[in-house]
């Protein structure tokens, strides 16, 4: 559904954007992260036609942005950071303007209905987007973006401004809208992206450094066995009990979080499984063990490790698939300018 080959983006001497390639298929809700600077914004204006490519190509839907601006756009839907509100207008008379715009040829009304539905704005629908919360005018850029049907759907921050319970409305939407269109969510919250979004695209100084599910990201970049447990008895004869286990590189005690338990944090040299020598060392102490997980790597641990270490990104990818990205070292580069900061 969307298609960018080595789009690069120049400012003068300044590359904001150096040779990314990825695709985005029909129905995937993609999560696109990278720090301040990194190069986020200008390739989601790239995509949606606001700014040119200095080289590249970006296809939607087999269009292309800029042979074919009008039939590219046509099958866009975009939300940026901050939503282009006419404030002395009504929400319904906005969303008219807008279906005027984008000429939708269905019943405006039914339209607009279902979008409004969609997005839980009808009870404000006739009220000034100036009188409307920061959250609810949030919600009016989000319906600006679905009008038409587009097949992909832009969104840049999508939740900024919104209290908890709204933002798990709009993630419950943005699920749902997955279901029908190409879903492209950049968001610096990344516990959303996490909650949201199906694969992870991250790009740092203008190149893309990861590509893959949050899941195989973190087995892939983690290369350590770390457990963490909670025992019941004492601190002393459960460190003795863990340590005399082969294969345990270290031991770091937790500290008590319930009445007459130990947390512990266990590592395993690479390679070894010490799950059932941890269960039958503690049995053996008669120490229950209460808890037992793996520690994995969140997506803020991810996020880290590849802006901040990108070289170890080299060895852990030999391998990836045609339409992905080749993963390599990333040099340090200027910041960009201040238009792109996401």
């Amino acid at each position: 559904m969307v298609e960018i080959k080595n789009l690069t983006k120049r400012y003068g001497s300044k590359l904001a954007v150096d040779n990314i390639s990825f695709t985005v298929r029909k129905g995937e809700i993609l999560g696109f992260l990278g720090p301040n600077g990194a190069g986020k914004s200008t390739t989601m204006n790239i995509l949606t036609g606001y700014l040119s490519c200095t080289s590249g190509e970006v296809k939607i839907d087999g269009y292309d942005i800029l042979d074919n601006p009008i039939e590219a756009k046509k099958r866009i839907g975009y939300l940026p950071e901050h939503p282009p509100l006419y404030m002395d207008m009504t929400v319904r008379e906005y969303l008219s303007f807008v279906c005027e715009l984008k000429g939708v040829t269905e019943d405006h009304n039914e339209h607009m209905a279902k979008i409004m539905d969609t997005v839980k704005l009808t009870d404000v629908a006739d009220r000034l987007i100036s009188n409307l919360s920061k959250g609810y005018k949030q919600r009016v850029g989000l319906a600006q973006a679905m009008v038409g049907n587009p097949e992909v759907l832009i969104l840049d921050e999508p939740t900024v401004g919104l209290d908890p319970k709204q933002i798990i409305e709009i993630r419950d939407v943005i699920k749902k809208l997955g279901k029908e269109h190409t879903v492209i969510l950049s968001s610096h919250i990344l516990q959303e992206v996490n909650a949201v979004c199906e694969r992870v695209i991250i790009i740092n100084n203008g190149r893309l450094v990861a590509s893959d599910t949050a899941e195989n990201l973190g087995k892939s970049l983690s290369n350590e066995n770390k457990f963490q447990l909670r025992i019941l008895g004492d601190e002393r004869s459960a460190l003795d009990a863990l340590e005399s286990i082969p294969g345990i590189k270290y031991v770091k005690s937790l500290g008590r979080k319930e009445a007459g338990t130990i947390d512990f944090v266990v590592e395993s040299e690479p390679n070894v499984d010490v799950r059932a020598a941890i269960f039958m060392s503690l049995a053996e102490h008669n120490l229950p063990m209460l808890s037992f997980y793996a520690m994995d790597l969140s997506l803020e641990d991810i996020f880290l490790e590849v802006t901040q270490n990108p070289a170890i990104v080299d060895s852990v990818y030999d391998n990836v698939a045609e339409d992905e990205v080749e993963f390599v070292n990333v040099e340090e580069k200027p910041e960009e300018e201040e238009g792109d900061e996401a």
